[in-house]
């Protein structure tokens, strides 16, 4: 354990601190920043940053003095913004670099929590550049094995979905339903957009994907329709979406995914291109739904900003803790 450069307090000018290569949040949430930012003008920054003393060659020769920031990028930037030359800082020697990695993320960890991505692709680099084992992540961050495991698991999900689970759109929950179709990709797909615009909670989630991974089982135990598959491959090829025929002994079903008012919109576009040559009267009754449909969505949008509702994770906290560590369980990988 390095000792603390005499346990003081220095003042150092903000443009000899340079950031933290080590740094696990990528996502900087402006707006937060700058309510700091404000807070710093009227209070000043109250508690220290943490710095490393380095020391660097000039270019005509010479060494100069340079520090670089282990613990308080937050604050850093928000005096930055501020327009503060001077924070107060303490000096830490004889950290290694991953000494400057670990301090980085639990600092972060206890602060304001990194969000999930962050912090999956921060314990990634303990693994691969510091060779530490799951167990070992979690003793450092107090954590279970299981919390550890789970978090590197989201790593495998797509960047479109991992984007939106930086942004906020999904909770680290919704991320458990979506990995259990890790398989089958495009089901995959289809369950993430229907948890952005329906905003569907975490346990409506599991459900669709248990549902999901129940109908791929049914669809191996029955011999496929050669011409129900074709007819489906076509239908997904016009509409431009996954559609399911599941056929009964008297008729049967067509299912048709969308995810927007716009989506529909479209639809029902291709169906108007195929009736060609009849005239409006002629429009199949399903196409007439459909538009009402449509019409009946557009006035509620004006009555509700769906931009505001926020994804729902409905877990109980002791529901996540079981959930981590169920998440193994084969029961709950697709097939």
């Amino acid at each position: 354990m390095s000792n603390l450069y005499s346990n003081s307090i220095f003042w150092i000018d903000t443009d000899k601190i340079k950031p933290n290569p080590f740094q696990p949040r990528r996502d900087f949430d402006e707006a937060r920043l700058q309510d700091m930012a404000d807070s710093i003008k009227q209070y000043g920054v109250l508690q220290p940053l943490i710095v490393s003393r380095v020391e660097v060659e000039k270019e005509g020769g010479g060494l100069m003095t340079e520090y670089e920031l282990i613990a308080g990028e937050r604050r850093l930037r928000a005096a930055k913004l501020a327009m503060v030359s001077q924070v107060p800082v303490v000096i830490r020697t004889g950290d290694t670099a991953i000494m400057k990695l670990e301090l980085a993320i639990i600092e972060n960890l206890q602060r304001e929590d990194l969000n999930a991505v962050d912090r999956a692709r921060a314990f990634l680099r303990l693994v691969n550049e510091f060779k530490f084992t799951h167990n070992e992540i979690a003793k450092k961050m107090g954590k279970s094995r299981e919390y550890v495991s789970n978090s590197l698991r989201i790593l495998s999900l797509p960047e479109e979905i991992l984007n939106a689970l930086s942004e906020g759109k999904i909770t680290e929950g919704h991320t458990r339903p979506i990995l259990m179709l890790a398989d089958h990709p495009e089901e995959q797909l289809v369950l993430f957009k229907e948890i952005v615009y329906k905003k569907i909670t975490v346990r409506e989630a599991e459900r669709l994907a248990r549902k999901i991974a129940y109908d791929r089982v049914r669809k191996k135990e029955f011999m496929p329709d050669p011409e129900i598959a074709e007819l489906e491959e076509e239908f997904q090829e016009k509409l431009g979406t996954r559609v399911q025929i599941d056929r009964k002994e008297l008729g049967g079903q067509i299912k048709i995914d969308f995810f927007s008012t716009e989506d529909l919109r479209t639809i029902l576009n291709l169906i108007h291109k195929s009736e060609i040559g009849k005239n409006s009267a002629d429009m199949p009754a399903h196409a007439g739904m459909l538009e009402n449909h449509i019409a009946q969505n557009d006035l509620a949008k004006e009555e509700i900003i769906e931009e505001n509702i926020k994804p729902v994770d409905d877990r109980t906290s002791d529901e996540v803790k079981q959930d981590d560590a169920d998440l193994y369980n084969i029961s709950n990988f697709s097939v």
